[in-house]
């Protein structure tokens, strides 16, 4: 399965999080060291093992996520948006409905597997940002039209699949917090793509790279875990 979903982020990718340390000491030590499942990893680079890290501790507990680490991007974020004239628009309202639905669907959240990281999941995640950079495309579909499931069925085949896109931001936790909230996203398939249970995705491939019309684009492809034999 996969999601054909993309999240706009637009050029924000300055936002400094100041509040970060300060929501890491409401997070036990084993927490932290469980979520942290690619601290380990040559093939990512900091911000990259981030994305993993932050959707884990989404999974770990996802209501303390939403007190913590997305309230500190929800402030600094709001703050960096009052520099544009149409900040009513770009701010993240906390009595938006994406935003209450969120809340509400956090709670839920508690011991669910963690996300591992995947080398060759993310070569294809890499392939694919090369992709988009060098055509300046903004999709799921590679420019010779290959989908997600052409792409990555050629090295896990029988798998189910899905992939995320995020334009516009260079750090970790602000791409997982706006695929999360899923603004302006009817079906919510970023969020339920991170939060699911549905389909035992398991393995990911992350990558975050320039682009031409929107800075910076994150691709983080799934799979699911091995078929059992």
């Amino acid at each position: 399965m996969k999601f054909i979903l993309i999240a706009f982020l637009l050029f924000f990718s300055g936002i400094n999080v100041t509040n970060a340390q300060s929501s890491a000491k409401t997070w036990t030590t084993e927490e932290l060291e469980n979520a942290n499942t690619a601290k380990n990893t040559s093939y990512l680079n900091e911000e990259e093992k981030k994305i993993i890290l932050y959707m884990n501790l989404a999974r770990t507990d996802g209501e303390k996520f939403f007190n913590t680490y997305f309230q500190d991007f929800v402030e600094a974020y709001n703050v960096d948006m009052q520099q544009y004239s149409n900040y009513n628009e770009l701010k993240i309202n906390r009595k938006d409905r994406y935003y209450r639905g969120l809340e509400k669907d956090l709670k839920d959240i508690k011991g669910l597997t963690l996300f591992s990281p995947d080398e060759t999941l993310t070569w294809i995640s890499q392939q694919h940002a090369k992709d988009m950079k060098k055509n300046n495309l903004a999709g799921h579909n590679s420019s010779d039209g290959r989908s997600v499931s052409d792409r990555i069925w050629k090295y896990y085949p029988k798998r189910a699949v899905s992939e995320n896109l995020a334009f516009g931001f260079s750090k970790g936790l602000a791409n997982v917090c706006m695929l999360l909230l899923d603004k302006n996203v009817p079906d919510l398939g970023h969020r339920k793509t991170i939060l699911g249970t549905s389909y035992n995705l398991s393995l990911v491939g992350v990558n975050i790279s320039t682009h031409p019309g929107y800075k910076y684009c994150a691709v983080i492809d799934f799979i699911s875990a091995p078929p059992t034999r």
